[in-house]
């Protein structure tokens, strides 16, 4: 019986996976995925590519803050930045978006270091609060630097082909979200188990002990700034791409709190927590929806117009009874259940 207890050499230490059962699933996951959108609704295909630009800002944000666990509460600045860019070098300047979503990634990185730098003692509340800061100072350079990037008005992108995908269409569309979100996870994994994710790790659980081992803080506190930001750039001008009319009022705090509420609720410092609760945090309100629906009909009305506050209300619960029952999010919930399994029926 496999117990997982006993990793036998280094090559199976760093590897992904050294089960052949897991790689099944996952496979089966994946065309199961690629799959879906030629039997479902329009409306599940729109659900699912907002849940694929979610994995991929939801997995920048683990980084910073799971793996290396530096709070930020700035993540809306960071897509508001690659959302912005994305849009305005598509529909200002000509560029094609095959550029214009990598270029999204690299101003997002480049404005990480500017807040990231200043930010290098700071930990914990004053960290989150300095990026909240900034995200409030890009939304108020979106709003009034209106020769550049249009104010108010906001930016309208036209239709679009993306390495021969029309992205006006949203099965389309939603094919090229999931190969960037499957990019994403691979990368994140595959950073985690280098030096550099190691280097994250022994940051967050002690920066002290990690300083006098020869781990240079400011240098890595920073590769994790970057590499964040660059993902929920790159998230960024995916939105860009879903919604083709961009306006700053999108990109508010509560977006921030949100992003911040997938990775508890999924799992921090785990790229397959981050998939968990983007998946959890999307579908809570259809969820929340059909139960509204079962309630009889004066009741039911009388609800669904306060949809958007019952939302709140159940994410904000669901943070409080996920941290207070399993701090592990879903995938600890996970991990448990697979343990019991695992070992039934000598399971404690």
């Amino acid at each position: 019986m496999r117990t997982h207890h006993f990793i036998e050499t280094y090559q199976k230490h760093v590897a992904l996976s050294d089960n052949p059962i897991t790689w099944g699933w996952v496979g089966v996951f994946i065309i199961a995925l690629f799959v879906f959108p030629f039997w479902a609704s329009g409306y599940l295909i729109a659900m699912l590519t907002s849940v694929g630009i979610m994995v991929v800002g939801a997995i920048g944000l683990n980084i910073l803050t799971g793996s290396t666990g530096l709070i930020s509460l700035g993540q809306a600045g960071f897509l508001a930045a690659g959302c912005y860019t994305t849009g305005l070098l598509i529909a200002d300047y000509g560029w094609p978006p095959e550029l214009a979503l990598p270029a999204a990634g690299v101003v997002s990185a480049l404005l990480s270091l500017l807040v990231g730098i200043p930010s290098l003692r700071l930990k914990g509340l004053y960290l989150a609060i300095t990026t909240m800061a900034f995200s409030f100072i890009v939304t108020h350079f979106l709003l009034y630097a209106e020769d550049i990037t249009h104010g108010p008005y906001g930016v309208r992108i036209e239709d679009l082909n993306f390495l021969g995908l029309d992205l006006a269409d949203p099965v389309q569309l939603y094919l090229l979200v999931l190969a960037v979100a499957i990019l994403t996870a691979l990368a994140a994994l595959n950073i985690l188990r280098t030096r550099v994710g190691r280097a994250f790790n022994a940051i967050r659980d002690h920066d002290i002990a990690a300083r006098v081992m020869g781990i240079s803080l400011t240098r890595y506190k920073l590769f994790a700034f970057a590499i964040s930001s660059f993902m929920v750039g790159i998230a960024g001008g995916l939105m860009a791409f879903q919604f083709r009319f961009i306006n700053v009022d999108i990109f508010n705090v509560l977006l921030s709190i949100e992003a911040l509420a997938v990775i508890i609720v999924g799992g921090l410092g785990s790229v397959a927590g981050a998939v968990l609760g983007s998946f959890f945090i999307i579908l809570l309100p259809e969820a929340t929806r059909e139960v509204l629906d079962l309630l009889p009909d004066g009741v039911s009305a009388a609800l669904s117009t306060y949809i958007y506050e019952i939302r709140g209300l159940m994410t904000g619960l669901t943070i409080i009874i996920m941290l207070r029952i399993k701090p592990q999010g879903l995938i600890g919930l996970w991990r448990d259940v697979k343990r019991y399994w695992t070992h039934w029926p000598l399971s404690k």
